[in-house]
C-alpha cells in the first residue's frame, strides 16, 4: 500500500516554531510528528510513502534518509516552488498509477482506522473518498448519501469536516492540471459539478488533533502524554539538579540542562535547552539551543 505525506507547507500559523524548523520535524512528546504520521501508516500497511518538502527542506530530506531508519521505501521531493495540495500528488504521478493511495496532511495525529476507511474506497468505486468526521471548528463538506455534493471555504451548519485524509485512485491525476500549483479542493469541486463521485467516509469515536497553530501544538502533546499515561518525559543525556520540579506535564528534548529551582509546569522543551537556576517555564515551548535566564522570560515563545 502507498501513501503521501503531504509536508511541504510553510507552517505559518506557526510562524514563531517553524523560523528555523520545518513543521514535519517538530516534535511531539520528543518524537517529529512526521515520524508519528509515518508509524500510522506503517500500521495500516503501508510501506512505500512518498513526501514532499520546501521550507527548511534540508532538515526534512536529512532526517528521512529515504526511509532507511523507518523500514519503508521512501521517495522524498523538493518543491522549489509550492505546488499545493494538488500540484503535490500530481508530482508523485509516477508513485501512484496502479492502486488506490493514500493522502495524509503532516500536521495531523490521529487514530482513525484506515483499513476500514480503505476497504470503503475500493468497494464504493469512488475516484476519490474523502475521511470526514463532524468537527465543529472545520466543519466545511456538505454530504448525501455518502456522496460529497459541496465543499465550502467557510464552515456552516449540517456540514461536515475534512480529517486531513483521503484515499485516491489513480484516475485522479488526469483531473489535476498538468503543472504548477494546484488545489484538490477545487478539483474535487469541479468533479462535483460535472457529475463525478467523491465519495465520503464519516469517521466516528476516534482520535484527532490538528497540530496546525500553537495552542492545538502545546495540546497535541499533552494528550499524547495522557494517553501513554505520562506526566513528565526527559530525553536522553539531559542533566536536571536534583531540585527541579515539574508540576502538570511537560516535555523535555534531549541533551538539556535544567539547573537548580527550575520549575517547568505545562510546556514543552526541545532539544539542547538550558534552563539557568530558578526560572520558572509555564505555558510555553522552548525551541531548540535555547538558553532561557530571567531576563530572557519574555523571548521564550
Amino acid at each position: 500500500m502507498k501513501a503521501i505525506i503531504l509536508a511541504a507547507g510553510l507552517g505559518t500559523r506557526l510562524k514563531s516554531l517553524t523560523e528555523k524548523r520545518p513543521k514535519a520535524l517538530m516534535p511531539i512528546v520528543n518524537r517529529p510528528v512526521i515520524a508519528r504520521t509515518i508509524d500510522y501508516l506503517k500500521s495500516y500497511g503501508v510501506n512505500e510513502i512518498a513526501v514532499n518538502a520546501h521550507h527548511h527542506y534540508r532538515q526534512l530530506v536529512d532526517y528521512l534518509n529515504k526511509g532507511a531508519s523507518f523500514g519503508v521505501g521512501m521517495d522524498v521531493r523538493v518543491e522549489k516552488e509550492i505546488l499545493g495540495t494538488g500540484g503535490a500528488i500530481k508530482n508523485f504521478s509516477d508513485f501512484c498509477r496502479k492502486e488506490p493511495f493514500i493522502v495524509i496532511n503532516v500536521d495531523i495525529l490521529t487514530d482513525i482506522d484506515l483499513e476500514k476507511a480503505y476497504k470503503y474506497h475500493v468497494k464504493s468505486g469512488n475516484i476519490a473518498t474523502m475521511i470526514l468526521h463532524d468537527y465543529k471548528p472545520f466543519n466545511q463538506v456538505m454530504v448525501n448519501n455518502s456522496q460529497v455534493i459541496d465543499i465550502a471555504r467557510q464552515k456552516d451548519s449540517g456540514r461536515l469536516a475534512f480529517t486531513g485524509i483521503h484515499i485516491l485512485n489513480p484516475e485522479i491525476l488526469s483531473y489535476i492540471p498538468g503543472s504548477g500549483y494546484s488545489d484538490i479542493i477545487d478539483c474535487y469541486n469541479a468533479l462535483i459539478r460535472s457529475g463525478t463521485a467523491v465519495g465520503a467516509y464519516v469517521s466516528e469515536n476516534h482520535y484527532w488533533r490538528d497540530m496546525g497553530n500553537p495552542e492545538s501544538y502545546i495540546a497535541a502533546n499533552r494528550e499524547l502524554l495522557e494517553f501513554e499515561k505520562q506526566s513528565f518525559v526527559v530525553g536522553p543525556d539531559s542533566r536536571m539538579a536534583p531540585s527541579v520540579k515539574f508540576k502538570g506535564w511537560a516535555t523535555v528534548g534531549e541533551r538539556s540542562v535544567l539547573e537548580g529551582g527550575v520549575e517547568v509546569e505545562r510546556s514543552i522543551l526541545w532539544d539542547s535547552v538550558t534552563i539557568k537556576e530558578g526560572v520558572r517555564i509555564i505555558d510555553s515551548v522552548i525551541t531548540s539551543s535555547k538558553e532561557i535566564n530571567h531576563d530572557m522570560i519574555n523571548e521564550i515563545l
